[in-house]
């Protein structure tokens, strides 16, 4: 028995969540609480997958009340799902609160093959926006700011408003690329700039997530027309992707896929400059499990979902990322 306070975990459960709901699950029945705001809606969507209960707004004050009633002598938690204050007040009564770290990131880390069709589409639409935008600057690209075209990219990956976003794209320039959440500035896209995109978009509540870096060129793009140094990073990025993919099978521990990506990276001279994973899983939440970390324990299994972006950053100079989504299979990755 548990109780679930964020919304892609209650979503997971029910089929549907809003921004002030709480989930009670029993032994043989779930509860969702929220108010009047959203009652009628929920019980439409949610029907028999559990039972929705009408309350005050603040719904803690509910659910203490309903814990009472029921006598619940102990419940699971996620204890980062709620704030001290909230906590406190659940933690009065005189229940066993066994917390349990990502309850729900857990349950979720091996997808459905429903899941597994929807993040798959969300893919599709997103590398359909990456293409449109590199359309966009191909043609009207030059001499815009980094500002303009991160907001460019979100308009055009959303395709008019018909999807959601992942989360707030990347489009960085030159040395701006070294940074790995660069935050967009006035820089003006110049012809031979260095450009990184990073971006994602939501299907059916599931998450994309993309990188492409790649050298513009006037009315074309190219990742062969670079400095020997730079094409010397690119490749080696590129390698590093490569081979992680192609050498992943269930049953590896997490750590092995980052120490694949990892050793080419190191073996080029750019140990130092590989600044995080090598991927993370994603799902309802952009950042799921498993971490493809090189201090994750997990072992790989069928059905898995993460991301492989190995990337090298130069202060001040450039970076580059290159990523894509897999989900494992018996006979390995397979690029989403």
């Amino acid at each position: 028995m548990y109780i679930l306070k964020n919304e892609n975990a209650i979503y997971y459960e029910i089929g549907y969540s809003c921004d002030n709901g709480i989930l009670i699950a029993l032994e043989n029945l779930k509860l969702f609480f929220t108010d009047s705001r959203y009652f009628e809606e929920a019980k439409e969507i949610v029907r028999n997958r559990g039972e929705v209960v009408e309350a005050s707004r603040n719904l803690i004050d509910t659910a203490v009340e309903f814990l009472k009633k029921e006598g619940v002598k102990s419940l699971q938690f996620d204890p980062y799902e709620w704030s001290v204050a909230e906590f406190k007040k659940l933690s009065s009564l005189d229940i066993e609160f066994l917390p349990k770290p990502h309850l729900s990131k857990e349950k979720r880390i091996i997808k459905r093959e429903q899941e597994i069709q929807y993040i798959s589409t969300a893919v599709k639409y997103g590398r359909a926006g990456f293409q449109r935008f590199k359309d966009y600057l191909a043609v009207k690209g030059l001499g815009k700011k980094e500002r303009e075209l991160q907001f460019k990219m979100k308009t055009i990956i959303q395709q008019k408003g018909d999807l959601q976003l992942s989360f707030s794209p990347i489009v960085a320039l030159n040395e701006n690329t070294s940074k790995p959440h660069a935050l967009p500035t006035d820089r003006r896209l110049s012809s031979g700039d260095l450009v990184l995109v990073d971006a994602g978009v939501k299907y059916k509540r599931y998450c994309s997530d993309r990188t492409e870096t790649f050298m513009f060129q006037k009315t074309k793009f190219s990742s062969v027309k670079m400095t020997p140094k730079v094409q010397n990073i690119y490749d080696t990025v590129q390698k590093a992707h490569d081979e992680a993919i192609a050498k992943a099978k269930v049953g590896m521990k997490a750590s092995e896929i980052d120490k694949i990506a990892r050793t080419v990276i190191e073996n080029a001279g750019f140990g130092k400059n590989f600044l995080h994973s090598t991927g993370h899983g994603v799902g309802l939440d952009i950042h799921e499990f498993p971490n493809i970390s090189q201090s994750s324990d997990v072992v790989i299994e069928e059905n898995m979902v993460f991301t492989i972006e190995p990337a090298i950053y130069i202060p001040n100079f450039m970076g580059v990322r290159i990523e894509d989504m897999v989900v494992m299979k018996k006979d390995g990755a397979k690029v989403l």
